[in-house]
């Protein structure tokens, strides 16, 4: 008979996909920081242990680096809406990482779109 896999890594999952709602939400509606334009989070990864949470994030519009600085200044005020809205024994400090996944994607599909049209153009 199969042993049953344990659902501790769903659960693990689970808590950084509410984390990352959690946060998204905390951000549009309660941060204030005028640096901290419109970010989106793109993902965020939990340690087993819960202790730590990387955050990672892209920029909508403002600068990547001040917003890095703004979500980090802002990271204990986050940890303590998260605290409130989460029924988790520990919250994890969080440690933002600014994405560059919608930047290379960019990037790529520019590249695409010219192979394309240099090959329309040899045809």
């Amino acid at each position: 008979m199969p042993k049953k896999k344990s659902s501790v890594p769903n659960r693990g999952f689970r808590v950084a996909d509410q984390i990352q709602r959690d946060l998204a939400e905390l951000i549009a509606r309660e941060l204030k920081d005028p640096r901290v334009g419109m970010v989106t989070i793109q993902a965020v990864e939990v340690t087993p242990d819960y202790a730590h949470a990387k955050v990672f994030f892209s920029v909508l519009t403002g600068d990547k680096d001040d917003a890095l600085e703004g979500l980090n200044q802002a990271a204990g005020f986050l940890r303590a809406g998260l605290f409130k809205r989460l029924h988790i024994h520990t919250v994890p400090t969080l440690h933002f990482q600014f994405d560059r996944t919608p930047e290379r994607a960019s990037d790529m599909n520019a590249l695409i779109a010219q192979a394309v049209a240099s090959r329309s153009k040899d045809d």
